[in-house]
């Protein structure tokens, strides 16, 4: 299975439905609060130069924001 990570933070709402429509779904992923982890915060901007969250990542696929169809096509496909 490809690799999913999210960075975010713990206010984000967006965040928290992204969580939420992930683990409904069955998906495992590994989380990263960038409000706490400044070296994942460095990565996400250097990734993708934007420091809006939450943005997924999907083997080298990025996504940014609450887009469970593009999230869902990344890992399928």
């Amino acid at each position: 299975m490809t690799e999913i990570e999210v960075f975010s933070t713990p206010s984000c709402p967006y965040c928290t439905k992204l969580k939420n429509w992930l683990e409904k779904e069955g998906y495992e992923f590994q989380e990263y609060d960038v409000s706490e982890n400044k070296e994942k915060a460095r990565e996400m901007m250097e990734r993708t130069g934007r420091k809006g969250v939450p943005q997924t990542f999907v083997g080298d696929k990025e996504i940014v924001g609450f887009q469970p169809d593009e999230i869902r096509k990344a890992i399928e496909g």
